[in-house]
């Protein structure tokens, strides 16, 4: 591998700059997902590889890619460089001309996926590819319905938001045709399973109900994360989305896969259905593609989607859609992880010193219920007994231990990932042995700070 960008030592320390870019930020700045008054953001001066760090000079390892999305860490040297070389040539451009960067994109990001899949709809980020996705999928198939699972993220755009299954889409839910499913969940299963071929079975013959149910003539599409991030890092059982593919051809239903997160690497592949053997119609993608580095998201289109509007207009576009910056950027991004093997030492770091590694930690504190993952993709479900499996916070909430572990990780100076009773576990994908080594340090003695909530025997 490259090595990666150095970490200045000692950080450089700048208090007074770090007090005024938390004042212009609380002045000026509407933040998503937050009542405005209750929230103190930590002002970031700088990153460094899996490393960011606050103008005190604080030093964080990010377990968090911040949104799961940094997955060759901050400032890769390449791709910096690719950006500044696009900047010079043509900083911007309109999506209704060609461009080298946008098409030398779409090659690569098309090249990853299926025989069948060779074009790309570039849009800003998820939510919009989600929303465009949808869309193609009703006017292809002339039907209106979209299901998709209870437990899921799809975005903020106003069909990603009613199609996801959190407690975000309560307030949201504007937009119509859309239908929750429960998919498969093994440690809180939904189905009285014992093991996960009874849960996949059990999983697919529910979804097969719901069709029936909502009437197949009116589904268009089903659209589930290839391995639900958010939400928990599910795993789907084998043979669960083998199963999906089979009922989407058997009632003309077409499958999106929704890979925002977990594409490129982070499952040790570089799309998380590919887990599986089975192939979706439209892929949704966005965050990894090009590390965050420049916002950027797509549908990748299968050939009979594609060809639906040959001859008929697409009603959709966006301004920004395909930006050489962002496109340059996810060029190098693809370039990078190829030469570098950065999705095999995902695979490899999974199998080999994170699953071990967390499987351990569950071993010193009760508090982990579960540890479920792969690649670089895992979350500890945290439970108050491990006999009844009671969530260490509740849905659609958090907790007093919940807070305190969060804030004794920062304190020392690891940033996590915390959705409700769960830590996900989600370093970049090319996190080094010792790196992770150091984390984990950090989440032993965090968990040590929480074992006391643990009520059970």
């Amino acid at each position: 591998m490259t090595p990666k960008p150095s970490i200045p030592n000692p950080i450089p320390s700048n208090p007074e700059r770090g007090k005024e870019v938390f004042e212009l930020d609380r002045a000026h700045v509407f933040h998503s997902w937050s009542a405005q008054k209750q929230i103190s953001p930590l002002p970031v001066a700088g990153g460094a590889g899996s490393y960011f760090w606050d103008f005190d000079g604080k030093k964080y390892l990010d377990f968090s890619c911040q949104l799961v999305f940094t997955n060759i860490g901050f400032q890769h040297p390449k791709v910096i460089k690719a950006i500044q070389d696009q900047a010079a040539v043509l900083t911007t451009v309109a999506p209704q001309v060609a461009n080298d960067a946008r098409g030398e994109a779409a090659k690569r990001i098309t090249s990853l996926a299926a025989k069948h899949h060779n074009k790309v709809f570039f849009t800003n980020g998820g939510a919009d590819g989600i929303e465009n996705a949808i869309r193609m999928a009703r006017i292809h198939t002339g039907r209106h319905k979209i299901l998709s699972f209870y437990r899921s993220y799809h975005g903020n755009t106003s069909s990603a938001i009613s199609a996801t299954g959190d407690p975000r889409r309560w307030p949201n839910e504007f937009a119509f045709g859309h239908v929750h499913f429960f998919g498969p969940y093994l440690y809180r299963t939904s189905f009285w399973s014992t093991n996960e071929a009874e849960e996949c079975e059990r999983a697919l013959k529910h979804l097969e109900e719901v069709i029936n149910f909502e009437g197949p003539k009116t589904i268009a599409a089903i659209l589930i994360e290839s391995v639900v991030g958010t939400a928990g890092v599910l795993i789907p059982p084998k043979g669960y989305l083998e199963g999906v593919r089979a009922l989407c051809d058997k009632y003309g239903i077409l499958w999106i896969a929704d890979e925002v997160m977990s594409g490129f690497g982070r499952t040790g592949k570089w799309f998380g259905y590919q887990l599986s053997t089975a192939e979706p119609d439209l892929i949704v993608f966005a965050k990894g593609v090009n590390s965050g580095y420049v916002p950027l998201g797509g549908v990748v289109i299968s050939d009979a989607i594609a060809a639906t509007f040959d001859d008929r207009v697409f009603p959709g576009g966006l301004t920004y859609s395909g930006h050489p910056l962002a496109c340059a950027s996810a060029v190098a991004t693809i370039d990078v992880m190829k030469e570098e093997n950065v999705v095999e030492h995902a695979r490899e770091m999974g199998e080999k010193i994170i699953g071990p590694g967390l499987r351990a930690l569950a071993e010193k504190h009760k508090v982990i219920g579960e540890v479920r993952g792969v690649g670089v993709f895992w979350a500890l479900d945290l439970v108050k007994d491990r006999k009844t499996r009671e969530p260490l916070a509740p849905y659609g909430g958090t907790s007093e231990a919940m807070t305190t572990f969060v804030t004794e990780c920062k304190k020392n100076g690891l940033m996590p990932f915390s959705n409700f009773n769960r830590v996900h576990v989600v370093p970049p994908c090319n996190v080094s042995k010792e790196e992770f080594e150091e984390g984990l340090a950090i989440l032993d003695i965090a968990f040590a700070s929480i074992d006391r909530y643990y009520e059970g025997a």
